[in-house]
């Protein structure tokens, strides 16, 4: 199963758009995450019209969004558990906070820094951000992830959209 994953697309806003190499991979996945920071339902719902969605509701999504999305959630893909939130909170100590947040998770995706993250345990354990594929902030280009999940594991690539 292959798992594209996207955050803090913060649109619409002005001519900005997912860039072509997203959207292509937004359709060939199996499912698409989206770690909050969409701003509008309609963002919502053109990422449908791609594939099937789960989403968490971000720090600047409008109330409808809100409304509409959990602040957090757990996604069963096989026999593997991702857990999704926006805000991962300080860098100091967010592994832990997230596996405890997320116990019975074997990774979870987050966003709101806009800066990609992935990191592992040693049990395995893993957090995962994608960086936004739309306003790259401080991170050196414009990013998505993709998630392989193959006999009950979980590997995570970061997808360079500048290239």
């Amino acid at each position: 199963m292959e798992i594209a994953i996207i955050s803090d697309t913060h649109m619409p806003r002005g001519k900005r758009r997912l860039p072509e190499a997203c959207v292509a991979r937004l359709r060939e996945a199996d499912l698409i995450l989206h770690a909050g920071d969409l701003m509008t339902l309609s963002v919502l719902a053109e990422l449908r019209s791609l594939g099937d969605v789960v989403a968490v509701y971000g720090n600047v999504d409008d109330p409808e969004v809100q409304a509409s999305l959990p602040a957090s959630t757990v996604v069963e893909a096989d026999s593997v558990r991702i857990g999704m939130i926006h805000d991962a909170g300080p860098k100091n100590g967010r592994i832990a906070r997230l596996r405890a947040h997320f116990p019975d998770c074997d990774a979870v995706v987050f966003g709101h820094s806009h800066l990609p993250v992935h990191e592992r345990d040693e049990s395995g354990f893993q957090i995962f951000n994608p960086g936004s594929p739309t306003e790259r902030r401080r991170a050196p280009e414009r990013t998505m992830g993709v998630a392989c999940v193959r006999a009950g594991a979980v590997s995570f690539e970061l997808i360079a959209l500048d290239s």
